[in-house]
């Protein structure tokens, strides 16, 4: 699969969400309360900090000794220490439930829906968090299962631009952030409007 993600901005990052799907995985998990950029780019942090990046050295880390290399400058996510918790919780599922192996999420011939599923239960994944990474899948990594732009909903849809699923490049990230930008107006709106 040749893939070239520029989710994080940065081709260092970049080339570790490409190659460790564990590591996209993870950049989603951080994908909240800072740009995506950041987010994205965690995962560099942590392999370089820790000597690499699969799930059973992340979850069998001492969880202080990983807090603590999450809070080092610059700092993995805004809330380190919190994140650190949910990283190495997400971590420590892949381990139990999928042998270490995160493409276990979605490489059995599992439809979307199921693929969906299995997100919603990883710790940090809600809903919506879990029908972007769908989405990202099968936008940009290759993973296709049946049924499965129905199951990522209206981050699916192809020619879009409403979440991470859709940045290819600059351009198509500021489009993303310009209709997060609407949507939170309308937001506001509709609130200004009831009260």
């Amino acid at each position: 699969m040749t893939v070239t993600l520029c989710l994080a901005q940065d081709a260092d990052a970049d080339a570790l969400l490409d190659e460790n799907p564990l590591a996209l995985l993870v950049g989603m998990l951080l994908d909240q309360q800072i740009p995506m950029e950041v987010a994205f780019a965690g995962p560099k942090k942590i392999a370089d900090r820790v000597g690499g990046f699969d799930a059973a050295t992340i979850a069998d880390y001492d969880p202080e000794q990983f807090a603590a290399l999450c809070a080092q400058t610059p700092a993995v996510h805004r809330f380190p220490g919190s994140m650190a918790k949910r990283v190495q919780a997400l971590a420590q599922t892949i381990v139990d439930e999928y042998d270490g192996d995160v493409t276990a999420l979605w490489s059995d011939g599992a439809d979307g829906a199921t693929v969906l599923r299995r997100l919603k239960a990883l710790p940090g994944f809600g809903e919506q968090k879990a029908k972007i990474f769908l989405a990202l899948l099968g936008k940009q990594y290759g993973v296709t299962p049946s049924g499965w732009r129905a199951a990522a909903g209206d981050y699916g849809k192809a020619g879009s631009h409403m979440s991470v699923a859709d940045v290819k490049d600059a351009g198509t990230l500021q489009k993303v952030r310009s209709y997060k930008k609407e949507m939170k107006a309308k937001s506001k709106e509709a609130k200004a409007a009831k009260a």
